[in-house]
């Protein structure tokens, strides 16, 4: 919150920036000025910001850029990724690690084994619902599943779990840029969490991802919904048609091919 106040019309070197060829053309012959103009800017991605403006050039934001200035788990953020191709993921040494059970260096291989597969596919969320049992499934492909037992809108889920921390302990409310859902103990709206054990190619050229449940509930059954646990469920299968590039924007809605056992 605090970094954006400060330079929210600036790139972050870490998150990373991307700029156009024509743009590195523009900007070479300037650059050396352009350092000479401003002695005091000592960090080099606010001297860029600083050289771009010059030109007249303002930031574009990109929203698959993520710096992550954050703490502890962040995995209900990336269940609800913004629908945007995720580009990078930087900080990730102040998180823990993405998958349960494995180091940071472990997790993010087992996330970019997803993303060789299908990388445009990587961290999209759908939303289904089992209507039989009143159960939603929020999936954030090639990372995690999350089941509600109970039926819950996508305009809720679309908002990340607040799973994680500020960057800083000492700040106060508002912590962050986005809406957050805060984590509830009601099993109405606490959701049972799956992660990505293995991706691989199926023989009719498809693309099945399995998750698998990593801790224990502990909670009871939602009675407003029917009464009906998912506790049995210990793995999720997603079948997709295998792909390597998807329309920016395209709905990845793949309901009809998730298995759970």
């Amino acid at each position: 919150m605090k970094s954006n106040f400060d330079f929210s019309n600036m790139e972050y070197g870490g998150g990373g920036y991307a700029l156009s060829y024509s743009l590195v053309e523009a900007l070479a012959p300037t650059i050396d000025e352009c350092i000479e103009r401003y002695p005091h800017l000592r960090v080099s991605d606010q001297l860029l910001s600083s050289c771009l403006a010059d030109l007249g050039v303002d930031l574009t934001i990109e929203k698959g850029f993520h710096q992550i200035d954050l703490h502890g788990d962040i995995s209900g953020l990336l269940s609800s990724h913004i629908r945007s191709p995720l580009v990078t993921l930087h900080h990730l040494d102040g998180i823990n690690p993405l998958f349960p059970s494995k180091s940071r260096s472990e997790s993010m291989n087992h996330l970019m084994e997803a993303a060789s597969f299908d990388q445009s596919r990587l961290l999209q969320q759908t939303i289904c619902y089992h209507r039989p049992t009143n159960w939603t499934f929020s999936v954030s492909w090639g990372c995690s599943v999350h089941v509600y037992e109970n039926i819950i809108p996508r305009s809720v889920l679309r908002s990340p779990l607040e799973t994680f921390a500020p960057f800083k302990k000492s700040v106060r409310p508002p912590l962050n840029m986005f809406d957050t859902r805060l984590p509830s103990n009601d099993p109405c709206q606490t959701p049972r969490l799956f992660f990505l054990e293995s991706v691989k190619n199926t023989e009719s050229n498809q693309v099945l991802t399995t998750y698998s449940r990593t801790s224990r509930y502990n909670l009871p059954p939602c009675l407003s919904s029917g009464n009906h646990s998912a506790d049995p469920i210990t793995k999720i299968h997603v079948v997709l048609q295998a792909t390597r590039h998807q329309q920016v924007g395209l709905l990845y809605n793949f309901c009809g091919c998730i298995l759970f056992l």
